[in-house]
């Protein structure tokens, strides 16, 4: 079954924010996925399949349209078209808070989702490796920063682990349901962010697996916590 990453459009915004609200608690309203694909189109990323057969339209999550001759036409929200199954994408976008405007160029990871049965597939991966690449070279972004909340270890592996974030602070109830988040930066080199550099065969001795028992934020806490603002 063949993976496809490629720019996200307005076409996929129904599958991603279907993507969005079956794996993630932080939820957006359509027009937030519009705004960021029209402004920064450059940025946001998809992951689709392209199987031959769509699933089942009995399924309950799928939607009713009318075609051209009038005849009712069963959608399925995985689906961007007939035989393109969206399983995955990344929201990005360059920060426009007018406060920052003197700080230098740099950009934001608003959303990252893979679906659950596409996972450990390292696709999460390289979905973030074509933002961050397109943030610098297209936009010129110099950093990026996102959040992840502390519970979160999967994420928290692969920002940390992986992307090579660096924690910047401990943002206390950052999340509506009162979760804490860890506040994440890196800095972009355009020579290291190339898609070249960067293999995913079984014999990558770079992966770290969680033992879910250690804590992944360890050795920052042998050095101390003095410099992680709270």
């Amino acid at each position: 079954m063949p993976i496809t990453i490629r720019r996200a459009t307005i076409d996929d915004i129904i599958c991603m924010q279907n993507a969005n609200l079956h794996n993630l608690p932080e939820n957006y309203m359509m027009k937030y996925y519009m705004y960021h694909i029209l402004s920064w189109p450059e940025l946001s990323f998809v992951a689709t399949t392209t199987d031959i057969e769509v699933e089942s339209a009995d399924s309950s999550d799928t939607l009713d349209c009318t075609d051209s001759s009038g005849n009712t036409v069963k959608l399925d929200p995985t689906y961007v078209r007939p035989g393109e199954k969206l399983i995955g994408y990344v929201l990005a976008k360059m920060n426009d808070d007018p406060e920052q405007a003197s700080e230098p160029a740099n950009g934001h990871i608003t959303s990252l989702s893979v679906m659950r049965t596409y996972r450990r597939m390292g696709l999460a991966e390289k979905l973030m490796r074509q933002a961050l690449l397109a943030l610098r070279e297209v936009n010129g972004a110099t950093y990026v920063s996102l959040h992840v909340r502390q519970s979160n270890r999967a994420a928290l592996h692969l920002y940390r682990d992986t992307l090579k974030f660096e924690v910047l602070s401990i943002e206390k109830s950052y999340y509506q349901d009162g979760e804490d988040a860890y506040s994440m930066k890196k800095m972009l080199d355009i020579d290291q962010l190339r898609i070249a550099n960067y293999t995913h065969g079984p014999n990558d001795t770079q992966h770290e697996e969680d033992d879910l028992k250690s804590d992944l934020l360890e050795d920052i806490l042998k050095e101390g916590i003095d410099n992680i603002t709270v």
